[in-house]
């Protein structure tokens, strides 16, 4: 497998665990806020797997952890699979970023105890996914992903970028009713650094105050709500 980074050192990617992480290359959505455009175009520089392998297997009793994460790490399908399984042998354990398009790998994932903690991105409510995330997209592998990590046979988090102008409230309100029960939901705030889509460099993220509001409404529906 080829990535497109490597991080070698995270105290807050993975929640509790000094973890290295990991960047696959491609996604399939093109989320025009997003703020890893090379790696959607693939004009990253290439890391092959084996030294990622090799610099992990240096890193044991240093590091504890793996992050997985992307573009968006499921397209890789077996590739990511035996990464996975490689880094397990290792003995870290592994967090995975999903857009959760790819329910059929999670599940294995999670049978298979190959994930330790999932992150799955919850873009917009299922009406108004193919418009935010500007790609065609079968709403019901979302929901899928979603009943699976409700599930809670690993410890996850659900998460939705909010900007100025793309998600209101009550497009909010719809998202929190689908993950009803979830135990963390973050609202992630926007920042303009870099992005898919050069015109939303000029996008501004929600004041204190608006996310506060959104932060009270999620209480009603989660059991945690965090802010980023």
């Amino acid at each position: 497998m080829i990535f497109g980074g490597l991080q070698r050192f995270s105290l807050i990617d993975y929640p509790g665990e000094l973890a290295a992480i990991v960047f696959t290359i491609g996604c399939n959505f093109r989320c025009p806020y997003c703020h890893n455009p090379e790696l959607v175009n693939g004009t990253v520089e290439r890391i092959v797997e084996s030294d990622v392998l090799d610099f992990l297997n240096r890193r044991k009793g240093k590091l504890t952890a793996v992050s997985i994460t992307g573009g968006e790490p499921t397209i890789h399908g077996k590739e990511l699979l035996s990464f996975i399984k490689a880094v397990k042998d290792l003995g870290y354990k592994v967090k995975i970023d999903t857009n959760g398009t790819n329910p059929e790998l999670l599940e294995t994932l999670i049978k298979e105890k190959l994930i330790d903690y999932v992150a799955m991105d919850v873009k917009a409510p299922l009406n108004r996914y193919g418009e935010v995330v500007k790609a065609n997209v079968d709403t019901s592998l979302i929901e899928k992903s979603i009943d699976l990590i409700l599930d809670d046979k690993v410890p996850y988090e659900f998460r939705t970028t909010v900007l100025k102008g793309m998600l209101d409230e009550n497009d909010i309100e719809k998202i929190l009713k689908t993950i009803k029960g979830a135990r963390l939901y973050c609202i992630q705030n926007f920042t303009p650094t870099k992005t898919l889509d050069p015109s939303f460099l000029h996008k501004r993220g929600l004041s204190k105050r608006e996310l506060e509001k959104l932060k009270i409404l999620s209480e009603k529906y989660v059991k945690t709500c965090e802010i980023r």
